[in-house]
Order: C-alpha cells, then sequence, then structure tokens
C-alpha cells in the first residue's frame, strides 16, 4: 500500500482531480492552490494547522528593549559576570542590525 502524499507535495491539477471526487466541493476549476488545500481539509475534517505571526515591532521598540539590555549588562559587567554580560553582548550586536535594517527598509 502506497503512502498518501501530504496535500502541500500535490500539484494543482491533482488537488482538483481530489476535489472534484470527494464532491461537495464548489467552484474548483476557479481555485488557486492554497483554496484547493483549504477546501479539501475542510472536507475531509483534516484540522489546519496554526500559524502563529510575529509580532510586528517598530524601531522606537527595538531600541527600547536595546537600552533595557545595555542596562542590565552594565549590571552584570559591575557583578563580575562576564559571560552573561557577554551573551547580553551578542543580544544587542542582533538588535543593532535589525533596527539599522529596519531603517533601511522605511527611508
Amino acid at each position: 500500500m502506497e503512502k498518501e502524499k501530504p496535500l502541500e507535495e500535490l500539484t494543482v491539477k491533482e488537488l482538483k482531480e481530489m476535489a472534484l471526487a470527494l464532491g461537495g466541493i464548489s467552484g474548483v476549476s476557479a481555485m488557486k492552490k492554497a483554496e484547493l488545500i483549504h477546501a479539501i481539509k475542510q472536507a475531509k475534517g483534516i484540522p489546519e494547522k496554526e500559524v502563529r505571526e510575529k509580532p510586528i515591532e517598530t524601531v522606537i521598540e527595538l531600541k527600547q528593549r536595546f537600552r533595557e539590555l545595555r542596562a542590565r549588562r552594565n549590571e552584570l559587567k559591575d557583578q563580575g559576570k562576564k559571560a552573561e554580560a557577554q551573551l547580553l553582548k551578542k543580544r544587542m550586536s542582533r538588535l543593532k542590525k535589525r533596527t539599522r535594517r529596519m531603517a533601511r527598509k522605511t527611508a
């Protein structure tokens, strides 16, 4: 017995044939691939995976987080925890890069 391929790996033609064979789905010929997959999953009763959206951050929010990390890093330095301070330095560097990328996109 052959294992069934996931719907996302099927071609549009194969999805249309499957939708027509299932019946109860109207407008199959005009549907796009994502619509076909959604309709077939509904007809078969397959639950769809929820996609978690990333929260949209602004440059101002990123800079605020950067300031908080800098303050925390300075506290750790004063306490003599160099390894933890180094980790925060890397996180700060990544935040700087993100803010620069976002600034370039808006400019």
